[in-house]
């Protein structure tokens, strides 16, 4: 029997649990996708699209099972009596309080974990509604509070290792060779079987609880894992490596990019005359300004090398000397430090502003239709508002898109953290690009692994707590809480997801990225592929892990395979962890005062 009178109490609950959702995509899947745009392997419009596809695949395949652990491992069913209400009441307070942190922590560019903000909102609910007794705090079969915050400190190592394992191995193979141009090409397969590995074992060994995979025998899983890996690294031999080998080796230009079908074809395919160096992108961290996709590529590191000393080692290359001068002058005071940040933004806006499509439109008739005096119920301001909202909404969908992610993780030149970010990329070695380049291409497959891998895991975040309220107020019984979580609750949230990745990522991945440690695409796809075994090992024991912290561990693993601390900015990596731990209490705390107030408001009888 459905409990209709509380119907208001579950539309509450919807409204922040697609909040959650949102926050989920603008935080931690903006992190997760920030190694791919940080290394120049995919664009960031590129990574909107593969991110919504390889969420909602991720969600609604495997998502399901660390959905469980939210739902009933930290406070059991049997504390609410039987009470559905009281049930419904909790969760959404739950969901109220964790969004509400993660939206302020997104929007002051905070990266936080919305895994333990959602978990520590829980547990301080629990504790207001049936006691602090009755919250499972320790392991609970892999499902309390102490299995899951074990993850607070094992992820990131755990994470860190795989990817340094990862990156050593592309390291030893390729990077330490005379020539290793040719030995990336070659020994490309390898990787991509890894990766496509890692894929296939996300979807079948822990498979949707709908479909059963996971109750299949060892040897159909291994079967299938490895048939699928082995037939990916076949497909890259026979038709990645003779399109990259034309391209990088022979250094062929006029390769386009759909001729990869033509497979072994293209090991005879005539050279030019005139080839002389590869035309691939430059994967530097730091550019000058331009078109980068049509930069050609240095024929060694030793002039790459040579190039990064002239135009400057570490932070963008000022226009003049004049103007690093002026930087530099005003580099110790913070007033003067976002006076620069906000130039920077204005230099963007201009651009945008320059544009035809609507964003373009948009930007104008902000700049052109300012607020005017007075009141905004003044009547002049009621018709200016009636062109800014239209502008204003377009802004906020498409803005992101447009957000040079680039230019804001390197810092600027003469503040301190241009100054740090110097010392961070001048101890990180630097590799042909050629090498880079076809990095790339397994970087994107890993990345997309990674989507897939933060989909099936973080999707239990908000669709947990969704799901008791759902089945609390459809059936009235407290106990329909442990049914199997709908696939159209899976779809709709991680459909919410992506739309935070997309509208409101950059405020978190320009924070992230190579404000670490130095990116490229053989590290890149190394950080990734650790990132997401990490997540797969601990959602296959249904633990809720936070991806941000894997990600997170695995770029810091990676930055010290360059034998050396500098290259990791250990600042930001502190401010990381200062976020995490004040997380727990904050969330806890806010999930409980709120179902405090609020199951024993004073009410007529």
């Amino acid at each position: 029997m459905a409990l209709d009178q509380y119907t208001y109490v579950f539309v509450i609950g919807t409204m922040f649990a697609m909040l959650d959702a949102y926050n989920n995509g603008a935080n931690d899947v903006a992190n997760a996708w920030a190694t791919s745009v940080s290394s120049r392997s995919i664009s960031y419009r590129q990574a909107m699209v593969f991110g919504t596809i390889f969420e909602m695949l991720g969600a609604i395949t495997v998502g399901a099972r660390t959905a469980d652990t939210i739902k009933n491992g930290i406070i059991p069913n049997s504390a609410f009596h039987g009470n559905a209400g009281v049930q419904m009441l909790a969760f959404t307070c739950a969901l109220a309080a964790a969004s509400s942190w993660v939206m302020w922590c997104t929007r002051h560019s905070a990266h936080v974990s919305s895994t333990y903000s959602l978990i520590s909102a829980v547990a301080g609910v629990g504790v207001a509604t049936v006691g602090a007794s009755q919250v499972q705090w320790g392991w609970n079969n892999g499902k309390g509070l102490g299995a899951i915050f074990a993850g607070l400190g094992m992820a990131p190592v755990i994470s860190g290792g795989f990817a340094a394992t990862i990156f050593m191995l592309i390291k030893l193979v390729v990077h330490i060779r005379k020539n290793p141009v040719p030995w990336a090409v070659y020994t490309s397969p390898f990787f991509f079987l890894i990766a496509g590995t890692i894929c296939t074992l996300s979807i079948v060994y822990k498979g949707s609880p709908n479909l059963g995979l996971n109750k299949k025998p060892a040897w159909y899983v291994a079967a299938v894992t490895m048939g699928t890996g082995g037939g990916v690294a076949v497909l890259a031999a026979v038709f990645f490596v003779p399109f990259v080998h034309a391209k990088v080796i022979k250094k062929d230009y006029t390769i386009k990019w759909w001729m990869f079908i033509l497979g072994p074809l293209l090991l005879k395919r005539p050279t030019p005359a005139d080839a002389d160096r590869a035309n691939v992108p430059n994967y530097a961290v730091i550019q000058e300004e331009g078109e980068l996709s049509s930069v050609q590529s240095p024929e060694s590191v030793g002039e790459y090398d040579a190039k990064k000393t002239e135009t400057g080692d570490g932070h963008i290359t000022s226009s003049g000397q004049e103007n690093e001068k002026k930087l530099a002058v005003f580099e110790t005071t913070q007033s003067t430090y976002k006076e620069l940040m906000a130039q920077g933004e204005s230099k963007l806006h201009l651009k945008l502003m320059k544009k035809r499509g609507p964003l373009g439109w948009a930007m104008r008739t902000l700049r052109d239709n300012p607020m005017g005096a007075g009141q905004v119920y003044e009547l002049h301001n009621i018709k200016i508002l009636a062109k800014r909202i239209p502008a204003m909404i377009v802004c906020g969908a498409l803005y992101g898109l447009h957000y040079d992610i680039h230019a804001a993780q390197t810092g600027i030149a003469g503040t301190p953290e241009g100054d740090r970010m110097q010392r961070v990329y001048a101890n990180a070695e630097k590799y042909p690009n050629e090498v880079e380049h076809t990095y790339s291409f397994v970087q994107i497959l890993t990345a997309c692994t990674a989507s897939f891998a933060h989909g099936a895991n973080d999707i239990g975040n908000s669709v947990g707590p969704w799901a008791v309220i759902y089945s609390a107020w459809s059936t009235g019984s407290a106990a329909a809480s442990k049914a199997p979580v709908p696939i159209w609750q899976l779809a709709v949230l991680s459909a919410t997801i992506s739309i935070g990745l997309v509208t409101y990522g950059y405020n978190i991945m320009k924070v992230m990225g190579n404000k670490i440690t130095y990116h490229s695409p053989s590290r890149g796809c190394s950080m990734e592929m650790g990132a997401a075994v990490t997540v797969l090992v601990f959602s296959q024991f249904s633990l809720p892990v936070s991806t941000s912290m894997c990600i997170t561990g695995a770029t810091v693993g990676v930055g010290l395979c360059n034998g050396t601390l500098k290259a990791v900015n250990f600042q930001r990596v502190g401010l990381l962890l200062l976020a995490w731990i004040a997380t727990i209490p904050i969330a806890g705390t806010l999930g409980g005062v709120l179902m405090g107030l609020f199951i024993n408001a004073p009410h007529f009888a």
